[in-house]
């Protein structure tokens, strides 16, 4: 029996033994079939050629059948806005508050009663148009430095009768920043809604050098309005006082609508 078997395992013949080539056919296989799906599945949702051409070729008119998108990569989006201005802030200083009555009449009406009256008004109406508006005494710490979009300061000129043409009202800016807008915007509309002259000839360094001028921020418009002779102006300085306020209160809005 081994003799038999030598004879079967000749020294020319051996074993039959898989080749690399066989090993690597089912791999071979997979990616053939894997390349067909992918030119299958590209054929099937790319659009004919003639489709193509049509889409993107002139109409009569001279415009495109079909819009062109162009593929823009994502980026993040930063908006640059204006710099929104600060909320208002309007400063009514009420003449001689806490500090001294001021001019006084004969039957005892004092310029500091008429100054508070016209300035509660004023900050009445500023406020019901929701303009932040505050009353500041006459000599207030808050008004060092003081900074808002606007100061007014509210006074009323002498009870004494000097003749017949002292009457009307009068404005000073502050000479530390441009009160132009501000002056210009009161005197107007007081002069409007008022009916009075406006006094130019009787203001005084006290006005134009007023000492809140010089405490408030640079760059604050400021002015100091005497609205009115409490002799000769006194029924609208009083019973009318409501007209003045009016005056005081459109100028502030003009002002406020300026660009």
């Amino acid at each position: 029996m081994y003799c038999e078997y030598k004879r079967q395992m000749s020294p020319g013949k051996r074993p039959l033994l898989p080749s690399p080539l066989m090993t690597s056919l089912p791999l071979l296989i997979f990616v053939v079939l894997a390349a067909a799906g992918m030119l299958t599945v590209y054929w099937f949702f790319s659009p004919p050629e003639s489709s193509l051409a049509a889409a993107v070729a002139p109409e009569e008119g001279g415009g495109l059948s079909a819009p062109i998108y162009k593929a823009v990569p994502e980026k993040p989006v930063t908006q640059r806005l204006a710099q929104s201005p600060g909320p208002l802030r309007i400063g009514i200083i009420v003449g001689h508050r806490n500090s001294d009555s001021g001019a006084v009449c004969e039957d005892g009406l004092t310029e500091l009663q008429v100054n508070s009256d016209i300035a509660q008004q004023v900050q009445a109406q500023l406020l019901a148009r929701g303009i932040y508006t505050e009353l500041l005494d006459e000599f207030d710490p808050r008004l060092n430095n003081y900074y808002g979009t606007a100061l007014i300061s509210i006074h009323a000129d002498s009870c004494v009768y000097y003749n017949d043409l002292a009457t009307g009202f009068k404005i000073a800016g502050s000479s530390f920043t441009d009160s132009s807008a501000l002056s210009i915007c009161v005197e107007e509309a007081y002069q409007r809604t008022t009916g009075m002259i406006y006094h130019a000839n009787t203001i005084t360094p006290h006005m134009t050098d007023y000492h809140a001028f010089r405490k408030i921020a640079r760059g604050v418009p400021a002015i100091i309005i005497e609205t009115g002779f409490m002799n000769l102006d006194r029924k609208m300085l009083t019973t009318d006082s409501y007209i003045p306020a009016a005056g005081i209160t459109d100028g502030v809005l003009c002002f406020l609508r300026r660009p």
